[in-house]
């Protein structure tokens, strides 16, 4: 077999693609940000970065399977940190006279042209393995359920992934044995071994990892229906004793907390200083001018760690008692005109970007609940507190997703916490700016539970 035909053993494609992003940072520093200085020490100095940036950043780890968007968010993480490193080397060698506006549209192009070949690579690659059958990987499937019949399924049907399934065994036919499979396995020279957990014995299961080990496969499980394998588990080592972490939450990365709050602080500031400036004075003059009270709702909500913060929202009901006790519901005559207008355009909810500004929100995150309301649903919904392992947003993937306003059953607040969930163990940079924009989507369409 040739270098190229299989997936597994292409192992130019990552160093083609060093080799191209690196000559655009240089190439582009040399032909516009340098202006005919010495390129040398510039050019050594980002290139050693941008190696050791996309080793931490992951930037290369793309893979058949990687989606577009995924594909996105590395672009853009990237992006952040290597502009910054930019910034720290501009600060260390003034002889070179870099300023901030050209390293901005430095970075910028360099970005543009690599987002352009890397996602020319990706589709390229595709449409190789469709049209020409290559790049591509061998596999069986250990286990007939209807996981591993839906793997073979995408196997079968997506042939631009580069995957081409050959057998698929049932481990309920008592006449199979392992043997037979390995001699399959050899014969076919299959790349990749897929097994279901659930379909195999633990002996069964210590052959085919020593198998695999043995004779260079790679090999795969497939998560029965035990929750604990579904998760994106953590392998680590402490001394020599190996460890599993059930849940990794991507925020408590030093780096990704400070990108977080990095867009926090800038986000927040630009409605605080474009928006919240002029509209407060107005919205504050109709609400006085039909009710008495004070323009600013103030409530005790459980944040970050269960820790309590005090929440501000424009005041959109009477001044009342219960308040703090019960969501405003359908029809509620609590609300106001006025209110009833900035609940449905979320207009009432803008003063929650001082809470992003001052450290107790974020601009996307898991909505928080009123303290008693949090109290009640932490007895009775499975996996409820999990939200407060971050900082509570202004929006949120589940309000977006169809959980937002009034908890009318357990069923909407259980469908609140798997989307928080998610969230919190899939976040990027690239996710809360997809979740923003479907929220103020959402905002401009109006919504039949902002009441």
């Amino acid at each position: 077999m040739s270098l190229f035909k299989y997936g597994r053993y292409s192992g130019y494609l990552r160093p083609i693609s060093y080799l191209i992003d690196l000559s655009i940072i240089n190439a582009i520093a040399i032909l516009y940000l340098l202006g005919g200085k010495e390129p040398f020490i510039f050019s050594a100095f980002i290139s050693v970065g941008w190696v050791l940036l996309s080793i931490y950043s992951k930037f290369y780890e793309v893979y058949r399977y990687t989606r577009p968007v995924n594909i996105l968010s590395l672009v853009v993480k990237q992006l952040i940190l290597f502009l910054l490193f930019v910034f720290a080397f501009s600060g260390l060698y003034h002889d070179l006279k870099i300023y901030p506006r050209p390293i901005v549209k430095y970075t910028l192009f360099c970005f543009s042209l690599i987002i352009i070949f890397k996602f020319a690579i990706y589709y390229l690659l595709q449409k190789y393995r469709v049209s020409f059958g290559g790049n591509y990987r061998s596999t069986v499937i250990f286990g007939l359920n209807k996981k591993t019949l839906a793997l073979e399924n995408f196997f079968n049907k997506n042939p631009e992934y580069g995957y081409l399934h050959q057998k698929t065994y049932n481990f309920k036919n008592k006449n199979l044995s392992l043997s037979e499979c390995f001699d399959f396995i050899l014969d076919e020279k299959i790349d990749e071994i897929y097994c279901s957990i659930s379909e195999l014995t633990n002996s069964q299961i210590a052959d085919i990892v020593d198998f695999a080990d043995n004779n260079l496969k790679i090999l795969k499980f497939i998560p029965d229906s035990k929750e604990i394998y579904s998760k994106r588990l953590r392998y680590e080592y402490y001394d020599y004793i190996p460890i599993l972490t059930l849940r990794t939450i991507p925020l408590e990365d030093s780096a990704n907390t400070i990108i977080k709050r990095g867009f926090d602080i800038l986000f927040s500031s630009i409605i605080i200083v474009f928006i919240l400036s002029w509209l407060t004075p107005l919205i504050a003059i109709f609400i006085k001018l039909e009710s008495k009270g004070p323009v600013f709702f103030k409530q005790s909500r459980n944040g970050f760690n269960y820790r309590e913060f005090d929440c501000y929202k424009f005041r959109s009901m009477t001044p009342n008692e219960d308040a703090n006790l019960y969501q405003a519901t359908r029809g509620d005559q609590r609300v106001t005109k006025v209110g009833r207008f900035i609940r449905k355009t979320s207009i009432d909810e803008l003063p929650q970007f001082f809470n992003v500004l001052f450290g107790d929100m974020s601009v996307v995150g898991p909505r928080p609940h009123m303290v008693s309301h949090t109290n009640m649903y932490a007895k009775k919904i499975d996996k409820f507190m999990v939200r407060h392992f971050v900082k509570p947003g202004i929006t949120g993937l589940a309000q977006v997703s169809g959980f937002r306003g009034e908890v009318e059953s357990d069923k909407d607040i259980i469908g609140r916490v798997k989307y928080d969930i998610f969230y919190i163990e899939n976040w990027s940079l690239l996710l809360d700016i997809k979740i923003i924009a479907q929220t103020f989507v959402n905002a401009v369409r109006g919504e039949d539970k902002a009441y």
